[in-house]
């Protein structure tokens, strides 16, 4: 199932409102209680728990569950690969990305794949290659590249597949969707590594495969 947004004008500024607001600073993703959502100029997506802002050229796919209709994981799709995004809640206190890599290690490991620790623009990635049954019935290569950001009682993990995975020049509007990301934690009492709660935007519409 995926999910596509309906184009909407950007809303007019209030008359007697003159005041800018400058988006946020540095290397996101933000926490909502740092961000002025309403008033600093990005375009987002708004699903509740994560507020994405797309770039040019991709699409926001949503897996929905059909019963409850809570969406399950978030795709931004581009032509060569995309990027999967999951949040969570976490303690204050303690880093989840540490433990979550050695875990996707072990996993790769497992799964007959193999995977190294690389530094990037978030400090230190996960990079993972699985070789994989292709539709056409040969082997292929699966590469990942998983990114994880500790915040205020939450932590984002970001996979980019396909292209983006392997090739700087793809991944570029990744980089930035997860850069301009907000995370809405809220103030609800989560245990450490539930899901944050995302929720359709309004201006979804189903598209059929």
């Amino acid at each position: 199932m995926r999910f596509g947004r309906k184009s909407r004008p950007a809303p007019e500024p209030e008359a007697n409102e003159t005041e800018e607001v400058a988006p946020p600073q540095g290397r996101g993703p933000h926490d909502a209680a740092d961000v002025d959502v309403e008033r600093d100029g990005v375009q987002r997506v708004d699903l509740g728990g994560l507020l994405i802002a797309p770039q040019p050229g991709t699409e926001l796919r949503l897996q929905v569950d059909e019963d409850t209709q809570a969406v399950q994981s978030v795709l931004l799709a581009g032509p060569d690969g995309g990027m999967e995004l999951r949040a969570f809640a976490r303690s204050r206190g303690e880093e989840m990305w540490p433990g979550v890599k050695r875990a996707l290690a072990s996993d790769f490991s497992r799964r007959g794949g193999v995977s190294d620790e690389r530094e990037g623009p978030w400090g230190s990635e996960l990079h993972g290659q699985l070789q994989v049954q292709m539709e056409d019935g040969r082997m292929g290569t699966q590469a990942s590249r998983v990114i994880g950001v500790d915040g205020p009682r939450w932590f984002v993990r970001a996979t980019f597949l396909g292209r983006p995975a392997v090739d700087a020049s793809a991944a570029g509007a990744f980089e930035t969707m997860l850069s301009d990301l907000v995370v809405r934690r809220g103030t609800d009492a989560m245990a450490p590594g539930d899901p944050l709660p995302l929720r359709l935007p309004p201006s979804a519409r189903r598209v059929d495969a």
